[in-house]
This record gives structure tokens, sequence and C-alpha cells, in this order.
């Protein structure tokens, strides 16, 4: 198979779940570590939403990490990114999508996007009431449903799935903006969340997110080595931040 070139900071929870899977697969892949508001022009053309990841090989270019993983785990071999089990295996993909929507809304867009990289990247302050509403009404709701599909040991259904891998990435960027998960209100989604930074390859790589935060955009390249991930060749930085047509205000 041709070489893989991955675009997207590992900041983003999508590039980090996808990098997993391929820590899962063995598979190799050389990394451009872009946030996606400073995508140039030929970024724009491959990813028509500005979003991360976007995956290319050869002359394949795929956008979405649903669709990147599904790929990743029809095209390589070794242990399987989902259950056996056809009833197991489509309700771990409704987790997955449940991630990548209703979760991502609030505790990316409405949380992380407003509180960190609303005003870093755009000059603009947060919205308040969109911040209190997501943190005291929206989430609540969301844990209290997630903490009812958490099983007390191991993992979402058993061995670890793209489910984990697409719910608990989003939580390293709640934290980051002072957004954490009570044990005590949501005791076996707390303590899923350790086992899945102590126990799988989610842990080094949020290692690298909580670094590459503290890090000058700049200079991000420069630190993949340092975490076991080779820079690509070109990168699809541009020099000033754009909104995608789907980033909120």
């Amino acid at each position: 198979m041709a070489a893989v070139t991955l675009i997207g900071s590992p900041v983003s929870p999508y590039v980090r779940k996808v990098l997993a899977a391929c820590a899962i697969k063995g598979v190799e892949v050389e990394l451009d570590p872009i946030s996606p508001m400073y995508g140039n022009d030929d970024f724009e053309r491959i990813s028509p939403l500005r979003r991360v990841p976007v995956w290319i090989e050869g002359d394949l270019v795929l956008c979405d990490s649903s669709v990147i993983v599904q790929y990743i785990e029809e095209t390589r071999p070794g242990p399987s990114l989902w259950p056996a089990d056809p009833i197991q295996r489509a309700k771990a993909r409704w987790i997955e999508e449940f991630a990548d929507t209703r979760l991502f809304d609030v505790l990316g867009w409405r949380l992380f996007f407003q509180i960190a990289l609303k005003p870093r990247f755009f000059g603009t302050e947060a919205d308040p009431e969109v911040v209190e509403k997501a943190r005291d009404v929206e989430l609540p709701q969301i844990l209290d449903y997630l903490e009812s599909q958490t099983p007390e040991t191991g993992f979402l259904f058993g061995e670890l799935s793209m489910a984990d891998l697409s719910v608990a990435p989003a939580f390293l960027n709640a934290r980051a903006v002072q957004i954490n998960v009570d044990p005590e209100r949501w005791p076996r989604l707390a303590a899923w969340l350790e086992r899945m930074n102590e126990e799988t390859p989610l842990g080094p790589l949020n290692k690298l997110a909580r670094n590459l935060m503290r890090t000058p955009l700049a200079a991000h390249r420069d630190r993949l080595t340092e975490f076991g991930l080779a820079p690509a060749s070109r990168s699809w930085m541009g020099e000033a931040a754009r909104r995608g047509p789907m980033t909120p205000q």
C-alpha cells in the first residue's frame, strides 16, 4: 500500500481517534499537525468543511474520522476495531455516532471551542450563555446517558473498540477548560475514562495533545518525534485563521 499522510493536530479528538486506530492496527502514518482553522487553500480543496482528520494514501483522499477508521478496518489486518457480534457492533456504531455528533457538539464546540479556541484564533470572547447552558444543562444529561452505558469494569463492549475510542478523546479537551466528570455522580464513567488513559493507545496520544496545547502552533511539527510520530513531508498550514462552513460563531 502507498504511504499514508494524516492531516490534523492531535489536539483534535477526531485525530486522536484515528491515530489510536492506527496504533491498534499497526498502521504507520506521517502527520501534518495543523489546526483546521489554519488550513490553506489546498487544505480547503481536499477538506471542503475545513475539518480534520484528512487521510491521504496515494490518490485516495478521505475526510471524516468515522469514514477513515472504517476504511482502516476493511483494508488492514490485525485486531478488529469493532465487536464481532452484529448486535454489539451495531450498538458500538451508534455510540460512535453519538460521540461524533451530540457529545462533541457540547464538549467540543460549546465548551472547548468557546472557552479555548474562539479567543485564541478569532480574538472574540466566549458566549457565556452558550457555555453556561452546555456546562450546567446539556452536559449532565449526556453524562447521565453515558453512565448508563458504561460497565463497572473493562470497556464498553468487552474488548476495546471504536466505541471507546470515539467517546473518550473529547474529555481531555474538556478537562483543558476545567470541565471534569464528577466521580461521585458518574463513578462508572469516571473510572472508565481512567482505564482509557492508562490501558489503551489513547493515553500517550492524550499526553501529546496536552503538550501541544501548551506549544505555539508553528512548533507543533517539532514535537511529534518526541512521541514517536513522523512529520509529513509537506504541510497544509496557512497563515491566518479562517472559519469553516460549519464553524460556530
